[in-house]
């Protein structure tokens, strides 16, 4: 029979990278920037708190505190992905440059620094494997309800993560609060639509575009950090991250551009991703590899239906991947 019990928590956890990496982008994208860098973003605010964990421990040996090993590593990914954000809006907002051409570049070059800098770590620890196992600081993240293990079937599928998958589902609903029901969201939506309006309602466009392609640059670089420390126990490998940072941007289209739809969104992805592993299949390995299609099927049937709709809620905001230059209007 398929195991629920254990099937459920491991989907929500492959799920939450995909859920922090679609709300950043859908927070951008609602700016009218379409950050195709999601991907290397994600890469580098991996390896950027990497980079932290791995020093601290190195230094603070077996006199680690909890409180650091986590906060080092937070900071460390919050500057790089934040570099990263601050890039891309330099690039297309400043400069104006081609926004699909820049988040590709983006993604390039997250991948090779998240690979050169994860490749030199893991020279200098030595190890007999390509890989950085981290797991003091792994353990302060994957820290859990001191209740959870004695709740039963309850504990195991709603308390037994660690605190980031829940900062996931906070920020998701946060942002779709605050796009949906504050000035602010107002504000931002009306430069994703028409900036030229926007302008001369007299908002400053080019501070929205910054503010929220930064932030979304920062949420969707926590996707990152969240795989290597909580999913992965703290490993590091290289090329480790496969697509995920792609299915969080065909999130964003699936979940028509609402970041509190996306939460079971990307848990149903979650889900889909690890579905091969659940289902018997015997020593067919085809049919193993059908299974692992599932994903992208449901991907290419979203993005079918979604250019299908006609309502206009369910559309992109107009100006999405137009650069604005206010001489222009």
């Amino acid at each position: 029979m398929f195991d629920f019990i254990s099937f459920i928590p491991r989907a929500i956890m492959q799920g939450t990278p995909l859920l922090f990496g679609s709300t950043g982008e859908t927070l951008t994208e609602k700016s009218g920037n379409l950050n195709l860098g999601i991907p290397g973003i994600m890469y580098v605010g991996a390896i950027s708190g990497v980079i932290g964990a791995f020093f601290y421990e190195q230094s603070a040996g077996a006199d680690m505190n909890n409180f650091l090993a986590v906060c080092i590593p937070l900071f460390c990914y919050l500057l790089g992905s934040f570099l990263m954000g601050l890039l891309y809006c330099f690039l297309t907002v400043t400069l104006r440059a081609n926004q699909n051409v820049t988040g590709l570049a983006i993604t390039t070059f997250g991948v090779g620094f998240g690979n050169f800098f994860g490749g030199s770590l893991i020279k200098l620890s030595g190890a007999a494997v390509p890989s950085i196992i981290l797991s003091a600081t792994s353990n302060a993240f994957r820290k859990t309800l001191p209740f959870a293990e004695s709740g039963g079937w309850f504990g195991k599928l709603f308390l037994s993560y660690g605190f980031l998958a829940y900062i996931a589902v906070i920020i998701a609903l946060t942002t779709a609060y605050i796009l949906k029901r504050t000035r602010t969201g107002l504000h931002l939506r009306a430069v994703g639509e028409s900036p030229n309006t926007a302008d001369a309602a007299g908002i400053n466009v080019s501070r929205h575009k910054y503010v929220a392609t930064c932030t979304g640059a920062m949420i969707a670089g926590l996707g990152g950090l969240y795989y290597v420390m909580d999913y992965a126990a703290g490993i590091w490998s290289n090329d480790a991250f496969g697509d995920r940072g792609w299915l969080a941007i065909a999130l964003v289209i699936f979940t028509v551009w609402r970041p509190n739809v996306g939460v079971l969104a990307s848990f149903l992805f979650g889900g889909l991703y690890i579905l091969h592993m659940y289902i018997p299949s015997g020593m067919n390995l085809a049919i193993k590899e059908l299974y692992k299609m599932a994903p992208y099927v449901v991907t290419i049937v979203v993005l079918v239906l979604s250019s299908m709709r006609n309502r206009r809620e369910n559309q992109p905001p107009a100006s999405l991947g137009l650069p604005y230059f206010r001489e222009e209007r």
